[in-house]
């Protein structure tokens, strides 16, 4: 079988997006079954390269003469004006043309994956591109009518996987209640049903789906949703999914509680869920970045090829100084090549 072929952008090159590539791609293992192209600026990875390794908390680095590299020409009438540390119009345009030119050469056949670095999306805003993230970008771009922001991390301590769907994304927390729908439920659980299916090979899994209100509404004295719909709604999906599990709606504040002691490794736990399904952006992260910030991975599904990023941000406060962990990216790149090589065996 040929090696798998994934595109990694540089994201921000204002942020740590370079600097965490250039450590994870240090380790041969990473790249031990894939061939990795860097979409972003040859210059540029050269320019950091020499800058990381004068900092004396650098990790190793791959050689800059060892990458595969894709020049974006659309970027490099903005790299004079790219500042490191500070995002601005400048490094917006520039991640934006690594972005486009990602997902048009995947679309094209070129690469099998895209392993998205991290971008800021007010530098995007800056730049004049309206996009609340890279998830809707790959989605527009690729023509994906159903897509979903799913976290993975594998745990340290005990090897569990954690799969954390979000229902809502990037819209303000006064907006959630009238953003739920039976019917965006109904769409976000078929991706995630198809996801564990296909990716993971789960044809009979567990789903536990949170509550909206504190306490799930407690019969509708904290809030309404649970009695006027979502219980009914999770009742029905019961009915047309008989090889499905659905747990909920549990309480968000009790739901994290399992997954946490399967993260950890306490010996009483009992039958985790194989995903959870979180209704809104905050419920959903806050405990896997608890639990991951290092290690998550963010997987976009239902596009037409793999997504994985790194589940943090371009962290301007540190870019430059050599001491960005680069574990995520690591993780963002090897999942990457785990799902296309399940999907090729289908």
């Amino acid at each position: 079988m040929r090696k798998l072929r994934l595109a990694v952008t540089l994201g921000d090159p204002a942020g740590i997006g370079p600097e965490v590539i250039l450590k994870a791609l240090a380790d041969p293992a990473v790249r031990e079954n894939c061939d990795v192209t860097v979409v972003g600026s040859q210059e540029l990875i050269v320019k950091f390269y020499t800058i990381f390794n004068k900092t004396a908390n650098s990790e190793p680095l791959v050689n800059p003469e060892k990458l595969s590299v894709l020049d974006v020409a659309a970027a490099l009438p903005f790299q004079d004006n790219i500042v490191i540390g500070q995002g601005n119009a400048a490094s917006g345009s520039a991640s934006f043309a690594y972005m486009e030119a990602a997902i048009n050469y995947t679309l094209a056949g070129q690469f099998d994956a895209i392993v998205t670095g991290p971008i800021a999306k007010s530098a995007w805003k800056a730049a004049g591109y309206n996009y609340p993230g890279q998830t809707e970008l790959l989605a527009e771009k690729s023509g994906a009518k159903r897509v979903g922001m799913l976290f993975v991390a594998r745990s340290p301590h005990t090897s569990w996987l954690l799969r954390t769907l979000l229902v809502t994304t990037h819209i303000p927390l006064s907006q959630v209640p009238q953003v739920l729908t039976p019917q965006l439920m109904t769409e976000k659980l078929d991706l995630l049903v198809e996801c564990l299916e296909k990716d993971f090979g789960l044809k009979k899994a567990r789903i536990a789906i949170a509550g909206l209100n504190p306490h799930s509404g407690e019969q509708g004295q904290l809030g309404r949703e649970e009695q006027e719909w979502l219980i009914p709604w999770i009742e029905q999906e019961r009915k047309n999914r008989p090889n499905l599990q659905i747990d909920g709606p549990i309480p968000p504040d009790t739901m994290w509680v399992k997954p946490g002691q399967a993260w950890y490794g306490n010996s009483t736990i009992q039958n985790p869920a194989d995903a959870y399904l979180a209704l809104y952006h905050d419920q959903g992260l806050i405990p896997v970045k608890l639990m991951a910030f290092d290690r998550a991975v963010n997987t976009s599904i239902g596009l037409p090829f793999i997504r994985t990023s790194p589940d943090h941000g371009t962290a301007f406060d540190i870019a430059g100084k050599g001491i960005a962990d680069a574990t995520s990216m690591k993780a963002a790149i090897e999942l990457a090549a785990f799902l296309v090589s399940e999907r090729l065996k289908a």
